[in-house]
């Protein structure tokens, strides 16, 4: 048994601080639903375009309404983070780095455009894929996830190759993403308003007992959670 005021463990000597400790949560509102919503605008706009729903010349103005897209998924990143969900704000910031990469190459049309982005959106759907094989729990942003991946390696096949079938395929998949974010933002948006579960999202484990759990689960293990514990 180790003596009182002593960490077992711990070096010796070392003493137990927790009783003077006090960690301060600030609570924010959830920014995940303005996220979702940013992808589903942003992918109906793009998917629109490769349908040719849009006319062939507008592709400057697709990517000047995509834009905003890039700084909206930025702040939910900003604030994901501080809200210590590491895998919802990487998501939202690789999303507003891919928007922000897809407007720069249409509104500036640089040589090779088509090609880089198709290398770009080969990466993310891979990286996709490796976030969604983690986020089983999470079904809110897998189901994001799942919807991403073909999407986006369609669209990497379009880029690649340019040929007109892939383009079809990618922006009909776009359409798919779209509805699925889109549905993902509502059913969220409807639990933080009425605080029950509305729209089924197939919560289950760590993701199910953060919303249903009560204020000790929700503080279980906070000393080792990113910003708290000494290092990264």
């Amino acid at each position: 048994m180790a003596p009182a005021g002593i960490i077992p463990g711990g070096r010796h000597f070392e003493p137990d601080l927790r009783r003077m400790t006090r960690i301060h949560l600030r609570p924010i509102a959830s920014p995940m639903p303005l996220g979702f919503f940013a992808v589903a605008i942003a992918s109906v706009l793009v998917g629109c375009f490769q349908l040719g729903l849009l006319p062939e010349d507008s592709g400057r103005a697709v990517a000047l309404a995509v834009l905003p897209a890039f700084v909206l998924q930025f702040l939910v990143a900003v604030l994901a983070f501080g809200a210590r969900d590491v895998l919802a704000a990487t998501l939202m910031a690789c999303f507003s780095g891919l928007w922000l990469a897809s407007a720069l190459v249409l509104v500036l049309r640089p040589a090779g455009g088509g090609r880089v982005l198709g290398v770009l959106y080969a990466v993310f759907a891979v990286f996709a894929l490796m976030m969604a094989s983690v986020a089983g729990r999470k079904r809110a942003l897998w189901l994001v996830l799942c919807a991403a991946v073909p999407r986006f390696a369609v669209a990497a096949l379009a880029g690649l190759t340019e040929t007109a079938w892939a383009g079809l395929l990618s922006g009909s998949l776009g359409l798919l993403l779209a509805l699925v974010a889109a549905y993902t933002a509502l059913a969220l948006m409807l639990e933080d308003m009425r605080g029950v579960r509305v729209l089924p999202i197939g919560r289950s484990g760590p993701a199910q007992h953060a919303v249903e759990g009560d204020l000790a689960v929700q503080l279980r293990d906070i000393e080792r959670q990113a910003g708290v514990r000494r290092t990264l």
